[in-house]
């Protein structure tokens, strides 16, 4: 799963409860983060302001973390927070 902030955050305050609640939230013991807002290199296109990069072992562990009560608690605090878009992207088989 791929979150990417397209602006700077509107409100701080926002953000911080989203984060809170997600800290507290019965989180998927399969979910890995692999990026958190890190340094960003724009090779092409424009940059977004922010990229968060979630491992789930299937787009099915992805969907389920998004729709679950304590995510969708969270998710109008960071849409009040800041524009973003957030993907589900199926990744290679792993043998």
């Amino acid at each position: 799963m791929i979150f990417l902030r397209e602006g700077p955050v509107r409100d701080p305050a926002e953000l911080a409860e989203y984060q809170r609640l997600n800290r507290e939230a019965e989180g998927s013991s399969s979910l890995e983060p692999l990026v958190v807002y890190g340094d960003i290199e724009t090779l092409e296109g424009e940059a977004p302001d922010g990229v968060v990069l979630l491992r789930f072992p299937t787009a099915e562990d992805a969907r389920a973390w998004y729709e679950s009560p304590g995510y969708q608690a969270a998710l109008p605090h960071r849409l009040r927070a800041a524009d973003y878009r957030a993907v589900i992207v199926e990744g290679l088989q792993r043998p």
